[in-house]
């Protein structure tokens, strides 16, 4: 049976500017992220920001996706930051897909392919 549910979309003011969000948080459109949309929801999460290694990370999904069409694979993360699964997992409260991927500005991955 096809998955029939509609996404739906909710504008929001961060960093600033007003951007859509789908109903899970994730960027409707992953060009409309920056850097201080990124900050900001970080600290919503409970976050003081993004330290270094953080940034690390979410600066290799963006290129990774920027270059792919796709969020980074478990191991292509693990390879792009020296980092392991656990060690990413514990950089963010909510984890990779729906921490680091959020803050990343990446899809939803219930709405995308990879």
């Amino acid at each position: 049976m096809a998955d029939t549910a509609v996404r739906s979309r909710v504008a929001r003011a961060v960093a600033g500017r007003s951007v859509y969000f789908d109903d899970e948080g994730f960027f409707w459109d992953p060009d409309d992220w920056t850097e201080a949309a990124a900050e900001e929801l970080a600290r919503e999460r409970g976050m003081p920001g993004l330290d270094e290694v953080q940034w690390r990370v979410v600066r290799f999904m963006r290129g990774y996706y920027g270059h792919h069409g796709r969020a980074p694979m478990n191991k292509d993360l693990r390879a792009g930051t020296g980092l392991t699964l656990l060690e990413l997992e514990r950089l963010f409260p909510d984890g990779i897909k729906l921490g680091a991927r959020v803050l990343a500005g990446l899809p939803n991955p219930k709405t995308c392919l990879d």
